[in-house]
């Protein structure tokens, strides 16, 4: 085996080793073969064509630090050679990236690469703290044949948000994590989770308080997004969305106040159910907007989401909905209610139910999104299922937009706004920017949006009253890790004027991985989450729905 190699090839890869620790990026796009062809690999996935991957290095914000200890280079050709490089990291163990060169007539360039680097014991951007596990089942004895908890050996991921008895809650800011004390109890959406067999693996990471639908933390890293290579995971139940992805957990305990559940399944192709507003109770969990705020799960099948809101949904008190008025304001419904469960419930949403979409809102996604959920319905052979599927009209969804964030905003800055006027400096820039922006709201200003708010419920209830709503969970798949920030704010603006349909009406809605964009640019199909909105307290009976769009779709390929 030769180690010298072709004619300049090992100053070429000397020389592409000191712009990948310089981070130097245009050196780097000068090394790897242009073209739709050329492949980069590692344990995350595998990203196709130049453009993809210098996008990916841009959002990566550099490699690790680390020394070369061995190159062995094997030519195929004069013009051709494969280079295999074992480096030691500076964090330790040692790792090997594999490359295939190729002479062009700039000199020599890469057509494939593919890093293996030594897997950290715990991954920092998705994990606060884990253990083994970090809290045990709540376990009682079992008689003789009596069945095992429904989520028994399932491991729990909690968003940093939750009360976790013995651990602080830091709620993505390392400065409130300081100065916070650790809980008491347990918040009641873990304790019914431990109850039912399941334990808690660890606590993850969120957005700033969670004020955030990105899944990117200026502290701690952005996690990995396993089902779009160099795609952002989606916020703010980021951390345990990932976890679960990732295959570290099996239930992502999190929060959606205007999508932070659904957005991250749609970007990494998990199941994802945010729960009727106040149907599970958010005693120990630390608000952002709690007119809006709900406490729901991210899985990667349908049955172990049933398994957790069954869990949660069912023991205590069971709501009732006498003396509820539908167009009652969120924020005004006991938040420790239980969810009215009925057998009428579960099986609501079974073929018989009527859905809907609404072309003004699915038009709010890219081209590419709003194609492929047409797609997905346009087979006559599943009106068995679907019946047939209404068109309705929902209103000004840039009213909508605008009060339901104008609200948010308000009650997040009364939330947090003291504790970050004393503490200058404690968050990140863009989530600063959007506190900044939310205390410039006066009393009147509230006021106005409020009863707007009102008005704009009682209006979409009334279309919808109690068929579901089909929409996209996300306008776009998961964007890049490296787009800019006005790319990123145009994709939040369009995503959020979707999502926040389901916060005003206080609505849960299902995010399902049953949809799938395929572009020249990804190796497998991006998903993008089917999210269908339903009447208050049909949550169980959505993951139902959800299930059957699944079987319909998966006969629909296998027929051809």
């Amino acid at each position: 085996m030769r180690t010298d190699g072709p004619a300049g090839l090992r100053d070429a890869v000397r020389a592409y080793e000191a712009a990948l620790m310089a981070d130097d990026l245009v050196a780097l796009d000068a090394f790897f073969a242009p073209g739709p062809d050329t492949l980069r690999g590692d344990a995350a996935g595998l990203l196709v064509g130049h453009d993809s991957i210098s996008a990916y290095r841009v959002g990566r914000g550099g490699a690790p630090a680390r020394s070369i200890r061995s190159v062995i280079i094997t030519p195929i050709d004069d013009d051709r050679a494969l280079v295999v490089s074992v480096f030691a990291p500076r964090t330790g163990g040692r790792g090997q990236q594999t490359q295939l060169w190729r002479r062009a007539a700039a000199g020599w360039v890469i057509e494939v690469a593919h890093v293996s680097a030594p897997a950290p014991a715990v991954d920092s951007r998705v994990w606060r703290t884990v253990g083994t596990p970090l809290v045990a089942p709540l376990v009682t004895p079992l008689a003789a044949g009596a069945p095992a908890g429904p989520l028994r050996g399932a491991r729990v991921a909690v968003k940093d948000l939750f009360d976790v008895a013995g651990h602080p809650v830091g709620a993505g800011v390392p400065q409130y994590l300081a100065e916070s004390s650790p809980a008491s109890a347990h918040a009641p959406a873990v304790a019914a989770l431990l109850a039912a067999g399941a334990h808690v693996q660890g606590i993850a990471r969120t957005d700033e308080f969670a004020y955030s639908i990105a899944g990117r933390n200026p502290h701690y890293g952005t996690p990995p997004n396993p089902a779009v290579v160099g795609g952002i995971p989606g916020g703010s139940s980021n951390g345990p969305a990932s976890a679960v992805a990732l295959g570290q957990a099996d239930v992502g305990l999190g929060t959606d106040t205007g999508g932070s559940i659904r957005v991250p399944a749609s970007y990494q192709g998990l199941w994802g159910l945010r729960t009727t507003h106040g149907a599970v109770d958010r005693t120990g969990l630390l608000p952002l907007a709690p007119s809006f705020d709900t406490v729901g799960w991210l899985t990667r099948d349908a049955a172990t989401l049933r398994a957790a809101a069954m869990a949660t949904l069912e023991p205590g008190a069971q709501r009732q909905a006498d003396g509820e008025r539908a167009d009652a304001p969120a924020d005004a419904r006991p938040a420790t209610r239980r969810a009215r469960r009925s057998r009428s419930s579960e099986t609501a949403c079974q073929p018989a139910l009527r859905f809907v979409v609404a072309p003004a809102v699915t038009a709010l996604a890219d081209p590419e999104v709003a194609d492929a959920m047409s797609a997905a319905f346009a087979t006559p052979a599943d009106a068995g299922l679907f019946g047939h599927i209404e068109v309705v009209d929902l209103g000004d969804i840039e009213e909508a937009f605008e009060v339901f964030r104008t609200v948010q905003a308000a009650e997040a800055w009364a939330t947090h706004g003291p504790w970050i006027e004393a503490h200058p400096g404690a968050l990140g820039e863009d989530i600063a920017a959007r506190f900044a922006w939310a205390s410039s709201f006066d009393e009147k200003d509230v006021t106005s949006a409020r009863r707007a708010l009102v008005r704009v419920r009682a209006r979409i209830d009334d279309v919808l009253g109690d068929r579901v709503l089909l929409v996209p969970s996300a306008s776009s798949i998961a964007p890049s890790s490296g787009a800019d920030a006005a790319s990123n704010e145009r994709t939040r603006a369009g995503t959020l004027r979707m999502t926040c349909i389901a916060g005003i009406t206080g609505r849960p809605a299902l995010s399902a991985p049953l949809v799938w964009v395929a572009r020249d640019d990804l190796a497998t199909p991006a998903p993008v989450g089917l999210c269908l909105v339903g009447p208050r307290f049909s949550d169980l009976a959505l993951i139902s729905a959800g299930e059957a769009i699944e079987t319909m779709l998966a006969a629909r390929a296998k027929r051809g």
